[in-house]
């Protein structure tokens, strides 16, 4: 049987490449053999992933657009096609705000959306449109726990990952008959910039750890194989599922 895993031949687009969990997951994509397109905020944001992709042997490269601005969105689409067929989209990048929900900045909720939901979407529908064309594609969301449960002073992040779940099996409904498999990842609690702020906060972090069966946090690089699941063929018949990746939360 051929490597089930193998992303020999594919290219991948990950947004939010430059650390945490999007530059995990594009290392891990490239270790398989996929070319990665690695996309970040600022120019030269991705050198890191891209040094270690190409020291480990890996082919990648770096695009830039600012995921709160529609106009960049298209545009990184639109340089991720030039370069050849997208065969993985990974819409990792992200952004969180904290606030008390009757003192939240509308221009903050603006901006998370936009980058949590919005840019996810339109990404999928540009090269979600050229996947199916070809009748082939995977489309990996990232989604989190907190598109189960509510979260505190986060509700446009809250409301972000709902939609991502949700987004997730609309898209699925529709391509699968494209042979387009589309699903997300929920992590849980990861070390990440995103959660820094639970981290330091004494009495949150002890709490979080406690619901926790597998009694730590997760690493950036624990969501490798869900990704390369989702990314390869292995997943072909998995199709508007969200994988909980979170050391046992949701079952505590």
């Amino acid at each position: 049987m051929n490597d089930l895993f193998s992303l020999s031949g594919k290219t991948a687009l990950v947004t939010g490449a430059s650390r945490g969990l999007g530059k995990a997951i594009a290392e891990a994509l490239a270790l398989k053999g996929a070319r990665v397109l690695c996309a970040c905020t600022q120019p030269d944001g991705a050198s890191s992933t891209i040094a270690q992709i190409q020291t480990a042997g890996g082919i990648a490269h770096e695009l830039v657009a600012d995921l709160a601005d529609e106009q960049a969105v298209r545009h990184l689409a639109d340089q991720a096609l030039e370069q050849g067929p997208v065969d993985i989209l990974v819409n990792c990048g992200g952004t969180i705000f904290r606030a008390p929900a009757h003192e939240f900045p509308m221009e903050q909720w603006h901006k998370v959306i936009a980058v949590n939901l919005d840019a996810a979407f339109l990404l999928s529908q540009i090269l979600g449109a050229a996947m199916i064309k070809r009748q082939s594609g995977k489309i990996i969301n990232i989604a989190s726990m907190l598109s189960y449960s509510g979260g505190i002073t986060v509700p446009a992040y809250t409301a972000s990952k709902h939609a991502i779940a949700g987004l997730t099996k609309a898209l699925a409904n529709e391509w699968a008959q494209h042979n387009i498999q589309v699903n997300a990842i929920a992590p849980g609690y990861f070390r990440t910039d995103n959660t820094a702020a639970l981290q330091a906060d004494e009495q949150r972090n002890n709490a979080i750890l406690a619901r926790i069966p597998a009694n730590r946090w997760g690493e950036p690089e624990d969501l490798a194989g869900a990704a390369l699941f989702l990314a390869s063929s292995a997943s072909d018949y998995v199709n508007g599922h969200v994988l909980a990746v979170d050391g046992g939360w949701l079952a505590r």
